[in-house]
Formats: structure tokens, sequence, C-alpha cells
């Protein structure tokens, strides 16, 4: 391999941006995922963002063996310094066509790089619309790493265990929806989510 499938760099920063736009009371807004608040889903953001960039540096140990659901993330409070400098170190790791390839861990699966790689832009692009639908920020995906997105998602619908049970039953959208909102509906949320006033 002597190029990386996606570029995360353009994901990371439009993620870093959206951060940055979340206020101190939208910290306890709720998000599309039931049981976090905005600042449950930075918490797990920096904590995938921590794990994947160990991962992609075949670095593996305390970061890359905990599994998401080992506790209800939540932020410290240096998380607006540590979010943005983890999520430029993730883009450059990933940058490297050895983070692709191999075996690695994360969230205490063995899996190939490839398909580590796959499941961190799908976070990436995921969370992101979590994030921008919780704080009412407007949010356009890197076109890349949405169809990269997509396709793992389309992949996981087809199997049986909905890729193993991490996402819910697929929400139906109409077949023109645009492909942000068919990713949206694969992961198992409604496009149409708004934050309960």
């Amino acid at each position: 391999m002597t190029d990386t499938p996606v570029d995360l760099g353009p994901q990371t920063r439009i993620v870093t941006r959206l951060a940055e736009g979340v206020t101190e009371a939208q910290l306890a807004h709720g998000t599309p995922c039931p049981r976090y608040a905005v600042r449950h889903l930075l918490g797990h953001v920096l904590g995938l963002a921590v794990a994947f960039r160990d991962a992609g540096r075949k670095e593996l140990g305390v970061t890359t063996d905990t599994g998401p659901d080992a506790a209800l993330p939540d932020i410290g409070p240096g998380w607006r310094e540590d979010l943005p400098k983890v999520l430029g170190e993730l883009a450059e790791v990933w940058r490297d066509p050895a983070a692709w390839t191999g075996m690695t861990r994360a969230g205490g699966v063995d899996l190939p790089g490839e398909v580590a790689g796959a499941v961190l832009t799908d976070e990436l692009v995921i969370h992101a619309w979590d994030l921008a639908r919780a704080t009412g920020q407007p949010y356009t995906p890197d076109p890349a790493a949405l169809e990269s997105a997509h396709a793992f998602l389309f992949a996981a619908a087809e199997q049986d265990d909905r890729g193993g049970g991490i996402f819910g039953p697929v929400v139906p959208v109409p077949p023109g929806a645009p492909l942000l909102d068919r990713a949206i509906g694969l992961s198992g949320r409604d496009p149409g989510w708004t934050r309960p006033v």
C-alpha cells in the first residue's frame, strides 16, 4: 500500500472546529447518543482519538485495550487544549500507510489496520454530526471521510450482527437523501434528530 485510503486531517479539523464552538452551557445538553450529554460525547471523542492514535502507531496497552463501554466517558479541565492536540496527532499518525497495514487493537478488539482506519473514519464522521446536532452548529463532513464512513456502515448493515451489535437498527431514509443522511440512518440514528428544548 503506497497511499492511505483517507487523509483524516480534514475531518479531524472539522471535529476540532465543532468542539471549539461548544459553550460551557451546552456541555449538559443531550445528544443523539442516548446515554451521552455533550460532555460525555466530547470525552468519548477524546478517548477514541487517543486509542486510535496509539493503535495506528501499534503502541498497544491500556489505551487500546479498554472497551468504549468500560465507563461513562467525560472531559477533564484541560479538554479544550487536549482535544485539538490529540486530534492533530491522530491525523498525522494515520497519514502513514503503515497505520493501515498489519494488525492492531482498539477498544480491546484485535483487527487489521485497514479495518481500524475504517472504524475510526466512521467514528469521526458520525460523532461530528452528533456534536453539531446537539449544539446547533452547521456541519459538512469531509467528502472522502463521508464516502468511507458510508461504505463501512453499508457493509455493517448487511451483517446479521450489525457490525458486532455496535449500531442500532437502521433508520430508513428516502433513496434520494443526501449521503450524510443515509450514513446517519445506517448508523442507527434519525437524520431528523433535534435537541429537545
